[in-house]
C-alpha cells in the first residue's frame, strides 16, 4: 500500500512542474488578450464615438479568440491531446454559426451599416414599405419613428433591400 501511494505522490511532484508551466502560458495569453483589447479599442478610436459598437465588438472578439488559444496551447502543454478539442470547437462553431444564421447576418449587417453609414440617426429615410426618422442604429436592428409607429427593422434587410433617402440627407451623408 505504502508504494502505491508513493508512486501517486512522486507522479504528482513529476506532474507540478507541467501544471505550473500551463499556469503560466494561460496566464500569459490572458495578459496578452488583455492587451490585445486595449490595442484594438485604441487603434479603432478614430473611428468615432457612433461607432463604439463596432470597436467593442472588434475588440471582444480579439479578447476571446486569444483566451481560447491560450486555453488550447495550456492544455497542450500539460499533455492533454488537443486535437479532439480542435476539432470538435470547429464542429460547435459551425452548428452555432448554422443555428443563429439571422442573428449573424444581422450583426454583420449592423457592422456593415455603422462602418460605412449610408444612414446617419436623424436622417429621414423609406425602406421596405416603411417611412420615418432615424432613431438609433445598432448592431441587430435599426430603429425608425414614424407619426404613428416605430419600426425596428433588422440590418440584413436594410442591405437587401432599396432604401430611399431625400435628397438633402443624401448630400449631407
Amino acid at each position: 500500500m505504502e508504494t502505491v501511494v508513493q508512486d501517486w505522490v512522486d507522479q504528482i511532484i513529476a506532474f507540478v512542474p507541467q501544471i505550473g508551466l500551463a499556469l503560466l502560458i494561460f496566464v500569459a495569453f490572458w495578459l496578452g488578450a488583455k492587451l490585445l483589447r486595449r490595442a484594438v479599442r485604441l487603434a479603432l478610436a478614430s473611428l468615432g464615438a457612433d461607432r463604439i459598437e463596432v470597436i467593442k465588438l472588434l475588440a471582444n472578439a480579439a479578447h476571446a479568440g486569444l483566451v481560447m488559444f491560450g486555453v488550447i496551447t495550456a492544455l497542450g502543454t500539460v499533455g492533454i491531446d488537443v486535437t479532439a478539442l480542435v476539432a470538435s470547437l470547429g464542429l460547435a462553431g459551425f452548428g452555432l454559426s448554422f443555428a443563429l444564421r439571422d442573428a449573424i447576418s444581422n450583426m454583420l449587417a449592423g457592422v456593415i451599416i455603422l462602418m460605412y453609414r449610408p444612414f446617419r440617426i436623424g436622417d429621414h429615410m423609406s425602406t421596405g414599405g416603411h417611412e420615418g426618422t432615424v432613431v438609433s442604429i445598432d448592431l441587430r436592428y435599426t430603429t425608425i419613428d414614424s407619426d404613428d409607429n416605430r419600426y425596428l427593422i433588422p440590418n440584413s434587410n436594410l442591405l437587401s433591400r432599396p432604401v430611399i433617402l431625400p435628397r438633402a440627407a443624401a448630400v449631407a451623408a
